[in-house]
């Protein structure tokens, strides 16, 4: 059998728990359906390790920002169109969803700087209308939507 690729190597360490924290772990691999310790304190890890990540302003991170609100707030929807706009550049996508009583739940993809993220988190969730908002990221990246070396036109009138 060929031997795995450096990156896909896995190294073994050794953890000591109380016995107490081991149950619930040990639980929580039942409970979840990991296949093993292991993969559940993989999991754990991840999640903490993207977690740091997340308190670093410069750091470059994807995910999306959800929104709970009333639509019939009279010039929501426009402002948070607008303030879309604005960050054409983090804010990748969007979608809403009408629910009942004029609610609405919209999903934003966005990358950016988590510093940047968490301001544009900041002004769509505190706007008049807006219920809740939250933002979650993860550490990974979308793929380049442009061509290499070529600005897209900010004038989308002239493209």
């Amino acid at each position: 059998m060929a031997r795995k690729k450096a990156e896909e190597q896995v190294s073994r360490i050794s953890v000591s728990l109380p016995p107490h924290v081991l149950r619930e772990l040990d639980s929580m691999v039942v409970e979840k359906g990991y296949v093993s310790r292991s993969q559940a304190i993989q999991h754990i890890l991840h999640d903490a390790l993207t977690d740091c990540r997340r308190d670093n302003d410069d750091e470059i991170m994807a995910g999306v920002i959800v929104l709970f609100y009333n639509s019939g707030t009279p010039g929501l929807q426009q402002r948070l169109a607008d303030m879309q706009y604005e960050n054409l550049a983090e804010v990748i996508s969007s979608l809403h969803v009408n629910l009942i009583r004029r609610q609405t739940l919209e999903v934003m993809l966005v990358q950016g700087r988590v510093g940047k993220l968490r301001d544009i988190e900041n002004m769509f969730s505190t706007m008049p209308g807006v219920v809740s908002g939250k933002m979650h990221l993860i550490a990974s990246l979308i793929p380049p939507v442009h061509e290499v070396g070529r600005e897209p036109p900010l004038n989308m009138e002239s493209a």
